[in-house]
């Protein structure tokens, strides 16, 4: 059996307009996230299916947790031919999340299983004092 792609129809106007690179290349480089607020913490859940751990690198600078992650599936060995087509990622891609000042990297904590990347961010006041109000005169 060979797999030859669908011809398009040119009455197929969801198909094409689905098949158009804005929503098949954004949708597989977002990272998924869920962040739920806990009384002292942040959970925060990253989906990140195909990655390895070895893969994905957290940072926190200027108050920002960044998280970077990279795949690459054409390292894979496989036996010579031509792709019909391809839609698995391959590339990298990072997200980054205001944290506070306050929050340092050593007391974050993540864990990844089952392609879920978990985070645990501790909350913390900032201790920045905000400026005064001042309202600003507006004329005639």
């Amino acid at each position: 059996m060979m797999m030859i792609p669908r011809r398009k129809n040119e009455f197929d106007l969801l198909g094409e307009m689905f098949a158009d690179p804005f929503f098949t290349e954004h949708e597989s480089k977002i990272m998924k996230t869920d962040i739920e607020e806990k009384k002292d913490k942040y959970l925060i859940d990253i989906e990140l299916p195909g990655y390895q751990k070895e893969n994905i690198k957290m940072e926190v600078e200027d108050g920002y947790l960044t998280v970077h992650a990279e795949i690459n599936s054409d390292n894979e060995e496989k036996e010579k031919g031509k792709f019909v087509r391809r839609e698995r990622y391959s590339g990298s891609c990072s997200r980054s999340f205001y944290v506070g000042t306050e929050v340092k990297s050593e007391e974050i904590k993540a864990s990844f299983k089952n392609g879920i990347l978990k985070i645990e961010v501790p909350k913390k006041e900032e201790k920045k004092e905000l400026p005064e109000k001042k309202y600003i005169q507006i004329e005639d």
